[in-house]
């Protein structure tokens, strides 16, 4: 009963303010990779001013009747209000629904766009770690560091097929791997300087206590941490 009261507050909330805080953006292709979990998404925003997008920016799109999800935009061209995403879909949920059934064409709407409070540091070493449900993030941390040079990463997918579809797809130095036990392997040899690297975890909130355990006890002290879900 107490579910049913909340879940009709909600709505109301929704009907009434929704509408006026709702924003529109339009899908221009979406491609769903072969025999993996990820569906790629272009879409253009006409209202985003993605020149002023210096963290890595969240979009909270309104996916279903009360539902929300955060998704980061990833590959943005500011001129022409255009950015992609990478959902993963290896879970079930409205969010996976949501990406599955998206054409060309159809309307998105979202409510805002936000900052992860995420940005690179401006002369360290930029280092990524992530999996499959922060991609997009590693991608988007990647745009924003420059020089390029400047950037490095490991990303842990389901398969080594999808990482050689991630290889493929962009030009991106991020490693590919498919166990945990493989990215720490990764970490330990490359011996990155603790005083000059800066070190970007997302993704399930396990990895992401486990990659800063890992590193803390390395020496390293430049870690910020985003956590995806449990």
């Amino acid at each position: 009963m107490e579910t049913s009261i909340l879940q009709q507050i909600k709505n109301k909330a929704e009907k009434y303010l929704g509408p006026q805080l709702l924003q529109t953006g339009r899908v221009l292709e979406v491609r769903v990779w072969e025999t993996a979990t990820m569906v790629e998404i272009d879409l253009h925003l006409p209202s985003a001013d993605m020149q002023h997008w210096n963290e890595v920016p969240y979009i909270k799109f309104r996916i279903g009747n009360s539902c929300y999800r955060d998704y980061t935009p990833f590959g943005w061209d500011a001129e022409t209000a255009t950015c992609s995403l990478l959902v993963d879909t290896a879970h079930e949920g409205c969010g996976s629904r949501w990406a599955k059934h998206l054409s060309a064409g159809d309307s998105v709407q979202y409510v805002k766009i936000g900052d992860t409070h995420q940005a690179p540091h401006p002369t360290n070493l930029v280092v990524g770690l992530g999996d499959a449900s922060s991609l997009g993030h590693l991608l988007a941390l990647q745009q924003l560091t420059l020089p390029g040079i400047r950037f490095d990463g490991a990303v842990l997918l389901d398969s080594p097929h999808t990482g050689q579809l991630v290889r493929e797809y962009f030009r991106s130095p991020v490693n590919t791997l498919t166990t945990r036990h493989e990215l720490a392997n990764w970490l330990l040899k490359q011996g990155y300087c603790t005083a000059h690297t800066s070190f970007y975890l997302t993704g399930n909130r396990e990895l992401v206590v486990e990659l800063r355990t890992l590193l803390k006890n390395l020496g390293h002290t430049n870690i910020q941490a985003k956590k995806f879900w449990s």
